[in-house]
């Protein structure tokens, strides 16, 4: 197997801190945390705490369907939000790694002609990515384990003794 990133949540306690610190010292004033779900859920919620920020939501963007395995293009599932509701905002955008970074390319796509000032923040980002994050805690180009998905879904026939 090749060689892994293992994010920790002690890891991840000091990649939110960091993080929100590089985007204090930068000067930007989010008034919105916009997470990319689901790997930017955590992250968000956490800047959001971190930035002293309630004002904290959510896009939905399905692309990665297994380890390595994604769509060929990134899609938006409903709900998205509101463009009227972000209109003139300034967004931090939020997601775990800017991968390949079609994700990140779509969402800031749709932002583009609502928002007064969009600019990305995740825990990694790869060479690979088409998109630059602003704001970054670790470069790196291996698979990453994230601490909240890298052990396998809790279903109703584990919990029950029986074999999924």
């Amino acid at each position: 197997m090749a060689e892994r990133e293992v994010l920790t949540y002690d890891d991840f306690g000091r990649a939110v801190r960091e993080v929100a610190q590089k985007v204090v010292d930068s000067g930007f004033e989010p008034d919105i945390v916009l997470s990319i779900a689901r790997g930017g859920l955590p992250f968000g919620g956490a800047l959001g705490y971190a930035l002293d920020l309630k004002n904290v939501s959510v896009v939905n963007v399905e692309f990665y369907t297994d380890v390595d395995e994604r769509l060929d293009v990134p899609i938006m599932l409903p709900p998205t939000p509101a463009a009227v509701d972000l209109s003139g905002m300034k967004v931090l955008v939020v997601d775990d790694v800017a991968d390949t970074g079609k994700t990140l390319k779509l969402v800031q796509e749709f932002l583009a002609d609502h928002v007064a000032e969009s600019k990305i923040a995740c825990i990694y980002e790869k060479s690979r990515t088409i998109v630059n994050c602003d704001y970054v805690w670790k470069y790196t180009d291996q698979w990453i384990d994230f601490p909240w998905s890298s052990l396998p879904p809790i279903t109703r026939a584990q919990t029950s003794g029986e074999i999924a």
